[in-house]
């Protein structure tokens, strides 16, 4: 059955709607219905101009590569980031994803002091719970709040000596108050790391104004950069105080004197590093970063906005349950919707070529971008709609 749809004005936004101009920068736009950018972006069409430019640099410079560029690129690549989540230049490092920026950051406390509680909660991404569980057997006290840690402020204490929270929740896309976890932190003592993952991109964010000591990412979702380029920020005053356990070669003051004994850590953002870079994975993780640069977060946000409670209206007039916050405030570029069968609804969206992701106890993900017309969040509502309701009729039958 087909649900009919309030307030039909998707014609109008269209023309009306100055991003779209980035729609031929994405190639799998010409052909799906590209709503899971909050799991994999889109790829945008230069990238891979970028990884040609890889190989061709490899074949033609070889070893010389890596004083020509390839050696700085996890901070000049990371100065893109930077420029995103208002960070400064040079304080951002490239690594391979968010797990291995975990531990690193996790790596510079002494587990075994006093102050060894970890504080995190349920609405944590699980690889950072599957760090921090880890650290318990060097002695970490890991503690979980049952809910949004906003809530559960009391459980940061003098005893904490990290904190850490996913601004934005991957299940429900709920977005918790970050400054306020940061100054409760900071008011015992104790460091926040802040996951950004499933907001970067979709959600200003400046982490400088927040005083959050680490801040965690990757390129995968809203950034537009494909998979094995994650992020680490660290707060510059920390600089001098921080002596990851979870090191390597290239944050050694002086990597190509290969010193054997102890490292002595580079003076920079360098010595939150630890091996060889992942070098074609920041070629092409590089234009992603760009075009969010250069269009804005707040102007994606803006549509974000719109868009998300434009999915809420007509998911409600379709009947279908909405798993996400509907106070925008509270809401980031994810509206998820609950439905009996979710994977096998989603996979006969993918049939459809609709593309969104199902993940339990959650529901239906679905994730419009700066690239999305308002006629496929149309769409895809539609779709879902009426994929539910054939299920539902042949369960009659």
């Amino acid at each position: 059955m087909d649900t009919p749809l309030p307030n039909g004005r998707g014609s109008d936004a269209h023309h009306a709607d100055p991003l779209l101009a980035w729609r031929p920068q994405f190639p799998i736009l010409g052909s799906t219905t590209y709503m899971i950018s909050h799991s994999l972006g889109a790829m945008p069409r230069r990238a891979m101009d970028r990884l040609k430019e890889y190989a061709e640099v490899w074949a033609e410079r070889g070893i010389r590569a890596w004083e020509e560029g390839w050696w700085e690129m996890p901070v000049t690549v990371g100065d893109l980031v930077a420029a995103i989540i208002g960070a400064g230049e040079g304080e951002v490092t490239m690594q391979q994803n968010v797990s291995i920026c975990q531990w690193i950051a996790a790596s510079c406390f002494d587990w075994s002091a006093k102050r060894s509680k970890l504080v995190t909660d349920a609405l944590n991404f699980p690889t950072n719970d599957y760090v921090y569980h880890g650290l318990a057997r060097r002695g970490a006290r890991v503690v979980t709040a049952p809910g949004p840690l906003e809530e559960h402020l009391d459980l940061i204490d003098e005893e904490t000596a990290l904190v850490s929270v996913s601004h934005v929740a991957f299940r429900n896309s709920y977005m918790q108050d970050l400054k306020a976890i940061v100054q409760r932190a900071q008011a015992v003592g104790a460091m926040t790391i802040a996951d950004l993952y499933q907001s970067a991109g979709a959600v200003p964010v400046d982490v400088r104004a927040l005083g959050v000591e680490f801040a965690t990412g990757g390129s995968v979702k809203w950034l537009c950069g494909g998979p094995g380029a994650g992020y680490l920020y660290v707060r510059r005053d920390l600089w001098p105080k921080l002596e990851p356990a979870a090191t390597g070669w290239a944050a050694h003051e002086q990597p190509f004197a290969f010193e054997s004994g102890p490292i002595r850590y580079a003076d920079g953002a360098f010595r939150f590093l630890n091996g060889t870079p992942n070098v074609p994975a920041l070629y092409a993780a590089r234009s992603g970063y760009e075009i969010v640069r250069d269009i804005g977060v707040a102007r994606i946000r803006e549509k974000s906005l719109r868009q998300t409670a434009r999915l809420i209206e007509l998911a409600d007039a379709a009947g279908l349950k909405v798993n996400s916050p509907r106070d925008p405030q509270r809401r980031g570029g994810v509206v998820v919707l609950d439905v009996p069968d979710g994977a096998a609804v989603t996979k006969e969206l993918a049939r459809r070529e609709v593309l969104v992701d199902y993940r339990p106890g959650a529901g239906i993900r679905v994730a419009p971008h700066f690239y999305t017309t308002d006629e496929e969040v149309e769409r895809t509502v539609s779709a879902i709609a009426e994929i539910c309701g054939k299920r539902v009729e042949a369960a009659r039958r």
